[in-house]
């Protein structure tokens, strides 16, 4: 806490926003000495205009690390003024220079104009997240050439569908990062086998990579076994994430356990020939082809593979994180 010309400045790390109108939130911050927060995380569904409102504020903590934002929503009343809200709002990145790493959880603003936020970054990222919304193909070249993310430990593009990109794309942003990525999220992004296919000589080369997920995409057990033959050599990679085989499932959606059970035993044959031990983690919800729809009695499924050791079929039942399972 500091005092300044008879009045006082907390000083805070993190800052934590819920639902408060944003007039009330600048009433708190003006007693707050900005540049010393160092993380700030939105946990509130803010209308476009709102976050322009607080944008000033956030230009003020020079010294931000770590920005996390939920839902950004654009209602039609802000269509017209939207691109000079989007400006407002991603300037301020001009000013972060210590940024490290960005979380944006759907910020439907940023279809179309990416380029406008990754032009204002100022330092390398570290971690990167832009979740559930839509982008353009031409955002994600420009995410690609963005020198700032050349250095990405982490990248989330979760809930971003890319079906009808061209696959080049998503070869030349993996290019960019393997050197240093160690996390990569790709839940529900609509990849086709042909795409993964395309992915698979770079996604070999990301040579840091410790976790990688890939639920909510359709994905036969062919295309599995390409995908575990590519990464065997990604002697980092300790946790995989990936749907049920397609052919899990019975033609009208519903996911048959001794299908999976077959499965599960011949994917364990398959990384015993590979001749690595490792674990995989198959969900069976959601299954896209089928929407949302959760079929089997419970809404998560895992079958944790390692070869050359043991197998185990984790409880439905059981909700603990896939590390505390006690496996070697």
């Amino acid at each position: 806490m500091e005092q300044r010309k008879a009045s006082i400045h907390l000083c805070c790390k993190k800052l934590t926003i819920f639902a408060m109108p944003v007039e009330n939130i600048t009433k708190v911050l003006n007693m707050v000495q900005l540049d010393c927060i160092q993380e700030v995380q939105v946990n509130w569904i803010w209308h476009l205009s709102t976050l322009a409102k607080f944008a000033p504020l956030l230009g003020q903590m020079s010294n931000v690390q770590r920005l996390l934002l939920s839902r950004s929503h654009v209602s039609a009343l802000e269509k017209q003024e939207q691109q000079e809200q989007v400006v407002q709002f991603t300037s301020q990145f001009l000013k972060l220079h210590h940024l490290q790493d960005l979380y944006l959880d759907s910020p439907s603003f940023l279809e179309g104009c990416l380029d406008q936020m990754l032009r204002c970054l100022m330092t390398p990222l570290d971690h990167l997240a832009i979740t559930n919304c839509r982008l353009t193909e031409s955002d994600l070249t420009h995410l690609s050439q963005c020198p700032n993310i050349h250095q990405l430990k982490g990248l989330d593009l979760s809930g971003v569908t890319m079906t009808d990109f061209s696959p080049k794309i998503l070869c030349i942003l993996l290019e960019q990062v393997a050197a240093t990525l160690q996390e990569l999220n790709l839940e529900q992004c609509g990849i086709t086998e042909s795409r993964l296919e395309s992915i698979l000589p770079v996604l070999s080369c990301c040579s840091q990579l410790r976790t990688f997920s890939l639920c909510g995409n359709v994905l036969s057990m062919a295309i599995m076994e390409k995908l575990l033959s590519h990464t065997t050599g990604l002697f980092y990679l300790s946790d995989e994430f990936y749907p049920a085989p397609q052919e899990s499932y019975s033609p009208h959606g519903a996911l048959h356990l001794g299908r999976l059970a077959k499965l599960r035993d011949k994917l364990t044959e398959i990384m015993r020939d590979l001749g690595r031990p490792r674990a995989i983690w198959l969900s069976s919800s959601p299954c896209p082809r089928w929407s949302n729809k959760t079929f089997y009695p419970e809404d998560f499924l895992c079958c944790c593979l390692v070869a050359k050791s043991h197998l185990t079929v984790c409880d439905p039942m059981d909700r603990s994180p896939p590390g505390s399972t006690g496996i070697p």
